[in-house]
């Protein structure tokens, strides 16, 4: 373990882990808390459709699913406020076209895609000195952003409606979140991959509801969560040696598992 820190590669690997698992984390409270840790699967998904027609067109595969991600998160907005669409039915649209546009123009670029499964389950491995410093300039935005629109920020996570009623910028923080929720999506796609990003937004918080219930709280211990299972399972993955986006993941479960169990035996035992 400790020869191959000396490796540009594997400390590029740990700065990532550790600037889009704090991010990861705060964002993942906020799906949390509106319920809509679906809409992070649909946007995922339909930024394979963005991945897809980038390869086909020669363009920036990353750029083209940013620009699916934040197209699909805002479609899903526009269709549940404007047109009273479940925003689950919503989720399903954007979710299968996304898909849909990907596989059609994977199919149709000529030659074998050479990153696809990098996209699809991810490669920390892979993160360059440019990655990191998009992490960090995202993740500045986004600490920045919670500071100061806080409690409007808790407000329209817990309850929209009320915080429209008492006068609060319901939509603007709604719109502006649900953008940083794409970007997450995209920047994430490299760290774990298209099939494994959803766990890395919702197991933390899960974990950390078992022992919180404020929203501040709750998002501080994800991100602590998020931190140790992410560098946990990088560790892991150097000494098994096993993709480490999946065994990521699975060590988040097992936390999450642990988690419960720890506090289903400690009311047990105080019941007594």
């Amino acid at each position: 373990m400790g020869d191959i820190l000396q490796y540009s590669f594997f400390q590029n690997a740990i700065a990532g882990v550790l600037i889009i698992s704090v991010a990861a984390a705060v964002i993942g409270t906020y799906i949390i808390a509106r319920r809509l840790v679906a809409i992070s699967g649909g946007v995922t998904h339909a930024c394979f459709g963005g991945l897809g027609l980038g390869y086909f067109l020669g363009i920036n595969p990353i750029l083209m699913a940013g620009v699916f991600a934040v197209a699909s998160s805002l479609g899903v907005e526009w269709m549940a406020a404007r047109h009273r669409v479940r925003e689950d039915s919503a989720i399903a649209v954007v979710w299968s076209i996304g898909m849909a546009i990907g596989v059609l123009f994977v199919f149709l670029t000529p030659g074998y895609v050479p990153e696809l499964n990098t996209f699809l389950f991810g490669n920390i491995l892979t993160i360059s000195r440019g990655d990191l410093w998009a992490f960090s300039v995202y993740t500045g935005v986004l600490l920045a952003f919670m500071a100061w629109k806080y409690r409007e920020i808790v407000a329209v996570a817990f309850d929209a409606d009320f915080a429209r009623v008492a006068g609060l910028r319901s939509t603007l923080i709604s719109l502006t979140m649900t953008v940083m929720v794409a970007i997450c999506v995209v920047l994430t796609i490299r760290l774990v991959g298209v099939m494994l990003l959803m766990s890395m937004l919702s197991l933390p918080q899960m974990t950390a509801e078992v022992f919180a219930r404020r929203f501040g709280r709750i998002m501080a211990l994800s991100v602590g969560v998020s931190v140790a299972t992410c560098l946990g399972g990088l560790a892991l993955s150097t000494v098994i040696d096993v993709p480490c986006s999946a065994l990521i993941v699975i060590v988040m479960a097992t936390v999450y598992i642990l988690a419960r169990l720890i506090a289903t035996f400690g009311k047990k035992l105080a019941s007594n």
